[in-house]
């Protein structure tokens, strides 16, 4: 079986964290998440019956309700293709990936690498290379995601969107509720 989401933690919170992911996928709907620890330090690998966008938009819905159930994950991203650690298979991925992008949508290149030796510029030159769209570091309409992990690399063209970062999610929740009016008060 091939895994659809990785998802960070740090090291001491990966059984906290494992856990926390497999009962939050359940809570969204999934019946049957599979969740394991890798080798790599701090990430976890799992795969969901649900459209792996799907869920991380759904784990993001649910942290909104239950903020309290998201504490060890850090991050979750969905994986569409594996492909074998090689710049040629990863830019055909890429290119099939990416002609979802739109006419004029800009993107940016994001790499993880674990236990390979290539260099960053040796993947993200030639993926970039490939897609006939404007680079946006910031603020990207696309998020052409390569996550390296030794001899297999997952490669996701996804909207930023499709990504839970628990951090940054927890910052734009809490400001929300700082913008918002408290409802007692104004019935006063």
């Amino acid at each position: 079986m091939k895994y659809n989401l990785l998802a960070t933690t740090d090291q001491l919170g990966l059984s906290q964290a494992s856990s926390e992911l497999w009962m939050n996928l359940r809570a969204i709907g999934d019946e049957r998440p599979r969740v394991d620890r890798s080798r790599i330090k701090g990430l976890i690998l799992a795969y969901t019956n649900l459209d792996p966008r799907e869920a991380v938009r759904l784990l993001r819905r649910h942290m909104g309700e239950e903020p309290g159930r998201y504490r060890a994950v850090y991050r979750v991203m969905p994986i569409l293709a594996w492909v074998k650690t090689e710049v040629d298979e990863i830019v055909e991925e890429v290119r099939e990936q990416a002609a979802r992008i739109g006419a004029g949508d800009s993107f940016r290149v994001t790499l993880e690498k674990r236990r390979t030796q290539l260099r960053s510029l040796e993947v993200i030159e030639p993926v970039a290379e490939a897609i006939d769209n404007p680079v946006d570091l910031r603020d990207p309409d696309w998020v052409v995601l390569v996550e390296i992990l030794g001899n297999e690399t997952g490669v996701s063209v996804i909207k930023p969107v499709d990504m839970l970062n628990v951090q940054k999610e927890r910052h734009r929740l809490s400001t929300e509720r700082e913008k918002s009016p408290l409802l007692d008060d104004e019935a006063g």
